[in-house]
């Protein structure tokens, strides 16, 4: 058992780790002194109906389209049924959505989860799913990817699987810039810090890149490592691209959360690393013939693997201008990434591509595909971003209308379940019907941070949403009225309950306007 001097038990509540025969070889990450999730008592909370949760929730409307509307409630239907209760003695500090997999809690699906998630923190408290992520952090800031119901562990630490991607900083910030919520922000900081340290420490070669894995990468069985090396359990000796670029996003996020806390010390660091690595991809991982990312083998030649994994770049500022108009421009060629059912996640060209998606070989995941969107939206690329969150939508919604529910991941040649795709998925699968209608096809995006609201308009259709959270007490009710053309001016009206900022897009223009509380028409 690890004791600080001042004797404070430094292993995960409830950890498994009691109970190995193993030396203690912990180097205390100071950090993790800070992380109150650690001994904080569990507080269990059931749901309230459903029936209530359609009084609370957001309300979409869409002329016109009600089936759409049937699918985004029976998207909540089902997350709502997988709301568990921690087990006595299993060391979770809170009620959590599970992941509709394996009854285990996965990190990379609950980052997932928890982004449409966010818009139910009226009706139920998701995000707190991932504190119990934050309870089992290791003393020295290790958090395992994948934790059993009984809240052991499912990996060794210095297992090449044992964690990854890190992205629960994403959803940390997601949910700050929708609600504001200094307090929590407070909380998780030193344990994402923490977390940031390790990775650094322990999953980087010497020159500072980072490696994984199949499982560490989320995806499984896309063919990236070199003959020789399993695909999901090796490292293969490679530096990961998506590994690196997960590292700059979230060196990037902690930047922003840390200069907002005023943690100058904890941060100073990061934009080194930003700095160097970034650099790093750029001489070594960019390949200027196929105007592609790649990963990097140990013989120093670039894979031919291309994979939705080199889109993490737009969650970055690894790349130029040109360097990244050349990347985004195979989303759009139909013999890479343009298929039936955007984004397949291997690229078309590949030989082991298949039809019907078979996991990470060309399979379509609501995940990935919500990364790409958002990053083409945040770098500029409005245009191809509603085109493909359209495509992918409406290819979800055709499956929805075959099987009425949703599925781990899709086909990318037919709009039809993946091969051997679980159904009932919400999991992640709630992000298309939630999140994508109401950020991308809706185009309503917050940052209550900044108290600014976002009215992306692509829709020529009516359409509008009731009990839209913004911020710790905001409610807005949004209403956009039937256009004739892309081109026309969209009248909106807005009530709300406090002064917001709205920036109102449509086409190429754009105008900003201050809303006082009460009922505004733009």
């Amino acid at each position: 058992m690890a004791i600080t001097a001042t004797g404070q038990n430094l292993m995960p509540s409830g950890s498994p780790l009691y109970k190995l025969p193993y030396k203690n070889t912990y180097v205390m990450e100071t950090l993790v002194a800070e992380n109150a999730f650690r001994t904080m008592k569990p507080k269990k909370q059931i749901p309230e109906s459903f029936e209530h949760a359609k009084r609370v929730l957001p309300e979409p409307y869409w002329e016109g389209h009600s089936k759409e509307i049937d699918m985004y409630w029976k998207a909540w239907q089902l997350g709502i049924k997988n709301v568990c209760q921690p087990l006595d003695e299993s060391g979770f500090v809170s009620s959590y959505i599970a992941p509709a997999y394996n009854g285990n809690i996965f990190m990379w699906d609950d980052a997932f989860i928890t982004m449409f998630c966010r818009y139910g923190r009226r009706y139920f408290p998701f995000q707190n799913t991932l504190n119990n992520f934050y309870s089992k952090q290791h003393p020295d800031g290790f958090i395992c990817r994948e934790i059993r119901a009984d809240g052991s562990d499912c990996f060794g630490r210095y297992d090449p699987t044992s964690t990854g991607p890190n992205l629960l900083p994403w959803s940390e910030w997601l949910y700050y810039i929708q609600f504001g919520d200094d307090s929590r922000l407070n909380m998780v900081f030193p344990v994402l810090a923490a977390y940031y340290k390790w990775l650094k420490l322990n999953r980087t070669w010497r020159n500072g890149t980072y490696w994984s894995s199949g499982w560490g990468t989320g995806m499984d069985n896309m063919p990236r490592v070199p003959e020789g090396y399993n695909t999901i359990y090796s490292n293969g000796h490679m530096v990961w691209l998506d590994a690196c670029l997960q590292q700059i996003m979230v060196a990037n996020i902690l930047l922003k959360m840390g200069f907002y806390l005023e943690r100058w010390q904890e941060i100073e660091e990061f934009e080194d690393d930003i700095r160097s690595l970034s650099d790093y991809i750029n001489r070594h991982m960019w390949s200027e013939k196929d105007g592609f990312l790649y990963d990097l083998f140990a013989n120093d030649s670039l894979s031919s693997t291309q994979g939705i994994y080199a889109f993490w770049a737009l969650h970055t500022d690894v790349l130029s201008k040109d360097r990244l108009d050349r990347l985004v421009n195979h989303l759009k060629d139909t013999t890479k990434f343009n298929r039936p059912h955007r984004i397949p996640s291997l690229s078309y060209s590949h030989p082991k591509y298949k039809a019907n998606g078979r996991y990470w070989l060309g399979g379509v995941w609501p995940g990935t595909n919500y990364m790409v969107i958002s990053g083409l939206v945040e770098k500029g690329y409005r245009r191809l971003a509603w085109d493909i969150a359209l495509n992918h939508y409406q290819n979800v919604f055709k499956v929805f209308q075959k099987t009425n529910t949703f599925w781990e991941y899709y086909a990318p040649e037919d709009a039809a379940p993946g091969f051997m795709a679980r159904r009932d998925f919400v999991g992640w699968t709630g992000l298309p019907p939630i999140a994508i209608l109401i950020e991308y096809i809706f185009g309503i995006r917050a940052n209550a941070a900044d108290n600014k609201l976002t009215i992306d308009v692509n829709l020529t259709d009516g359409y509008g949403i009731s009990r839209y959270p913004f911020g710790q007490d905001g409610l807005m009710d949004i209403k956009v009225a039937k256009r004739t053309s892309q081109n026309e001016k969209p009248k909106v009206t807005i009530k709300t309950n406090k002064p917001v900022e709205v920036q109102l897009m449509w086409g190429e223009k754009e105008q900003t306007t201050k809303v006082k509380s009460g009922t505004t028409t733009l």
